[in-house]
């Protein structure tokens, strides 16, 4: 990967499309329904013209267009040196600091402790099954939420992961973002553990076949988003040969106080 960064964010937008989009070759405007932060914040993908001038100028226009959606105005902000003048701009103009996500990465070769992968359901296509279970760990809303969810995952090809308990329940889903680009990387998301489940393996195990289905169709590398907050999580991914490769927060408007009374 010629840049990295770059290179792991377009990957990342590719992975998880939203249902709007206006990109401009500057910043990307995203939005699906307020359904996750990542379809709905910009991606300030490149400088905006004729900067700093440009960046506010920007700015207003990203306020009109998520306030014509009725969506809070959201950034995903990375941390290279590339967006430390966005920074300044979004700290003067009073956005918060939410949700700092890693992306950790790996190559295609198994890890030492990469667990087994046997009994595990592997598609193209998410079952009914593997859509439940991951919404009721990962969703914020109801069935029509869902259905905004099912449209933002059916926006890159990838494949579903689904681990059943000895009683034939779902236990453990994930997905295996493959975006038709180059390099040649899968991404995971959605893996989710049915809560009675947690701490029998079963999302190593969801993991590692995704992992596996991957490198026999050729990837080179492999990126996952965590919670930097998640000490389980990261210790799961490390066992399973992830490293961190960068970050990101979520740079958010505070809402504006309107006066009211006589």
């Amino acid at each position: 990967m010629a840049d990295p960064a770059a290179g792991l964010e377009a990957l990342m937008d590719a992975a998880w499309p939203a249902a709007e989009r206006q990109d401009d070759g500057g910043w990307v405007l995203r939005a699906a329904s307020g359904v996750t932060q990542r379809a709905n914040s910009v991606w300030p993908r490149h400088e905006p013209g004729a900067a700093p001038h440009g960046r506010h100028a920007a700015l207003r226009g990203a306020r009109l267009w998520y306030r014509t959606r009725r969506l809070p105005l959201i950034f995903q902000v990375f941390d290279d040196p590339r967006y430390e003048a966005l920074n300044a701009l979004l700290d003067e103009e009073g956005f918060t600091r939410q949700s700092e996500t890693l992306v950790l990465v790996r190559d295609a070769a198994p890890a030492p402790e990469e667990a087994p992968a046997g009994g595990v359901e592997v598609s193209d296509h998410p079952s009914e099954e593997w859509l439940r279970l991951w919404w009721s760990i990962d969703g914020r809303g109801g069935d029509a939420e869902l259905a905004v969810a099912r449209g933002i995952l059916a926006g890159c090809p990838a494949l579903y992961a689904l681990i059943r308990d000895d009683d034939g329940v779902p236990a453990a889903v994930a997905r295996l973002a493959l975006p038709p680009m180059e390099p040649g990387w899968g991404g995971l998301y959605c893996l989710a553990t049915r809560p009675d489940a947690r701490r029998r393996g079963y999302a190593a195990r969801v993991m590692g076949a995704l992992l596996r289905a991957g490198t026999v169709r050729g990837l080179a590398g492999y990126w996952l988003l965590v919670m930097a907050s998640s000490a389980g999580a990261r210790e799961l991914y490390a066992r399973a040969g992830f490293r961190e490769a960068g970050r990101y927060l979520y740079r958010q408007e505070r809402p504006k106080r309107h006066l009211t009374g006589c």
